[in-house]
């Protein structure tokens, strides 16, 4: 793994762009080997907790990807509740509470576990794939605003 120096505080480009680099190295390392430790300790060191959470629902295959043939996706993650969240890659968010409170209200937390397990199993190649025609996605968006009464999203 290439050793990187600190030079001061990452803007959101760069940390961004450092993570899409992070997630390209692990999906060619995961497509041979197990992950290496080094790569596992650097998301715990940047996730905390939430790195083990999310590797353990990509190891229970619980993030599915939702796509219509308009190219519309979304995915859903089974969390370990037993409720189904849904995240939206296009505009990081997700329905889970804490994502609303860590996240978004006080701001101490880059991603909730379901985000960070879309893009891990996107990473690993672990992310089922469901195809749903275009009403479908819009029944299944539609079902989860009146259930969690969010209102427009993204």
């Amino acid at each position: 793994m290439d050793k990187v120096e600190p030079t001061g505080p990452l803007s959101v480009s760069d940390f961004r762009g450092s993570f899409a680099k992070c997630l390209a190295k692990m999906k060619c390392l995961c497509l041979f080997v197990a992950v290496p430790d080094a790569l596992l300790l650097a998301l715990k060191f940047v996730f905390g907790s939430s790195a083990v959470a999310a590797l353990d629902l990509v190891d229970q295959h619980s993030v599915t990807r939702i796509v219509s043939p308009s190219g519309r996706a979304v995915y859903q993650v089974l969390g370990s509740s037993g409720k189904l969240y849904t995240c939206y890659a296009s505009c990081h968010f997700c329905t889970c509470p804490a994502f609303a409170f860590s996240v978004l209200r006080k701001n101490n937390s880059l991603m909730c576990k379901h985000i960070l397990a879309m893009y891990l199993s996107q990473a690993t190649g672990a992310c089922q794939e469901l195809s749903v025609s275009d009403q479908q996605l819009a029944s299944i968006l539609l079902a989860e605003e009146e259930e969690e009464g969010l209102g427009t999203m993204c």
